[in-house]
């Protein structure tokens, strides 16, 4: 898959593929919001090649001044409160980009963003990857690009798959519309995605 450029708020550009699957999901001139939006590249990317409107949100006070230098509108708010500031079907589509892992209200933040949104695009590592299999039967937590802490220092606190994911999604009655997973060099895999994929995107909506 071809990389595509972001942008770092010191203005230095970098591959992510990432950005280039999820703006494939999001239609021209959509409003959107992105939680966990670290320094808001991905905003930036979606606002400059799919001409979006719309804002991220994010509680470290670092990433937020990111924000500002990228010209993200932001909204500094714990998620994990719920997003009781905004009305329902604010946003046509609502982003969490490899950050549900971070969560722990889980359930409840899926919830929040399928009521403000009409949709929602979920990315994540996959726990369950061949390589972090390995890793855990040589006796260690995995550490990858997708997995890149060690485990004393991750703020990841959940470590699920996307068989775990689809069946959460199941539970709550959240519509799975379409499933991607890339192998950990940015590779589509189609084969045992459970097993063969690094990272997972979902693009989700409301069932019925």
């Amino acid at each position: 898959m071809n990389l595509i450029p972001s942008y770092s708020a010191d203005g230095q550009t970098h591959g992510r593929f990432d950005y280039a699957v999820i703006a494939d999901w999001i239609p021209p001139g959509e409003r959107v919001l992105d939680l966990g939006c670290g320094d808001g590249t991905l905003l930036r990317y979606l606002r400059e090649t799919k001409g979006v409107s719309g804002y991220g949100v994010e509680i470290d006070a670092q990433r937020v001044l990111g924000c500002i230098r990228n010209g993200v509108d932001v909204i500094q708010i714990d998620i994990e409160q719920g997003l009781q500031g905004f009305e329902d079907d604010s946003f046509d589509h609502v982003i969490i980009s490899q950050a549900l892992q971070a969560m722990h209200g889980t359930e409840h933040i899926l919830e929040e963003i399928l009521r403000v949104g009409r949709e929602a695009v979920v990315s994540f590592p996959n726990f369950a990857f061949r390589a972090n299999r390995a890793a855990i039967a040589a006796g260690h937590m995995p550490v990858s690009e997708d997995l890149p802490y060690e485990w004393y220092e991750t703020p990841n606190v959940r470590f699920f798959t996307l068989i775990d994911f689809e069946e959460l999604c199941a539970q709550l009655g959240i519509e799975i519309r379409e499933r991607l997973a890339f192998d950990d060099r940015g590779e589509p895999v189609s084969d045992d995605p459970n097993l063969n994929g690094s990272l997972a995107f979902y693009r989700l909506g409301r069932a019925g």
